[in-house]
């Protein structure tokens, strides 16, 4: 029996759109597929990258772990205060956990006292580790035919034991004197430091003198010599040895404090608790909230 035409139209019609449905479902199931790989990948992408978190944070937590441990080490390499004369007493307020700033002092012999501050660039592992080098040259005066009592001989020497291109092309600056008890003089060199502060009491007020020898960085050229001072020190003077930045701060009005403004407050504090404290509490206030930009390194000398 022939099939009507529009009968064999609407059968065409009809298989065309089984054909399409089956089409549909078949990328329906291939999306499914698709779909549930992704879940199934994204959640072993979510468990791998827990795992690394979990990773990381041991890291972290070991890395932190060795870190106090070098800033305990830095710390205890720092001389406790002196009670008998020369007296001092110190801050040091490292503006990250490691910062390049140290000092020291200790008795050459019965008769020549040593006092030094320096400050090495930049901060972190490697400026801690240059600074403890230097420190422990100082106290154990290991530069071979060197006369630790003489400052400008051996800030000569340590600048050709310290030359950039052997310590990573870092390089340090640092204010060395040796106090004589016999004859009161203090004898000091200066390689690109800031001076230090000598303050006399004077008709009821502090005469500040700035103890400033010019030098060149230690490490910047090999061959440089340099030259000391010298002045008598009187009973009740007191010196303050300071890195740069214990005034280099900016302050609200967006000026940086002048080193001049730092030694005028410096210099009123005589007779008020802790100078120190003082000190760092006017410089905090004109640098606001949060960490300084730099270490505060402040050690104050009562002969």
């Amino acid at each position: 029996m022939d099939i009507p035409p529009d009968l064999q139209s609407l059968t065409a019609e009809v298989e065309a759109l089984r054909a399409e449905n089956r089409r549909l479902n078949e990328e329906l199931g291939d999306m499914g597929i698709l779909y549930q790989n992704t879940i199934e990948h994204g959640e072993a992408v979510e468990d791998q990258l827990a795992e690394k978190n979990i990773e990381l944070n041991r890291t972290k937590e070991r890395l932190d772990q060795e870190l106090a441990e070098a800033c305990n080490y830095v710390r205890s390499m720092l001389p406790p205060p002196r009670q008998d004369l020369p007296r001092t007493e110190w801050l040091l307020i490292p503006s990250t956990e490691l910062g390049g700033d140290s000092f020291g002092y200790h008795w050459i012999d019965d008769d020549h006292f040593a006092l030094y501050l320096l400050d090495v660039c930049g901060h972190g592992v490697g400026a801690a580790l240059l600074s403890v080098t230097a420190i422990n040259v100082l106290r154990s005066a290991s530069l071979p035919n060197t006369d630790f009592r003489e400052p400008g001989t051996l800030l000569s020497a340590l600048n050709e034991a310290f030359q950039m291109e052997t310590q990573n092309n870092m390089y340090f600056t640092i204010w060395y004197g040796v106090y004589q008890v016999s004859t009161r003089l203090l004898r000091y060199a200066s390689a690109g430091h800031p001076p230090a502060i000598l303050l006399r009491e004077k008709a009821g007020a502090s005469e500040a003198t700035l103890l400033q020898v010019k030098g060149m960085v230690l490490g910047g050229m090999p061959g440089t010599v340099y030259r000391e001072e010298s002045v008598t020190i009187e009973s009740g003077d007191r010196l303050f040895l300071l890195s740069d930045g214990t005034y280099e701060v900016e302050k609200p009005d967006g000026v940086r404090l002048e080193f001049g403004e730092f030694v005028q407050f410096a210099a009123q504090g005589a007779g008020s608790g802790s100078e120190l404290e003082r000190i760092l509490d006017w410089v905090r206030s004109m640098s606001g909230a949060g960490p300084l930009d730099d270490d505060f390194t402040l050690l104050k000398v009562v002969f």
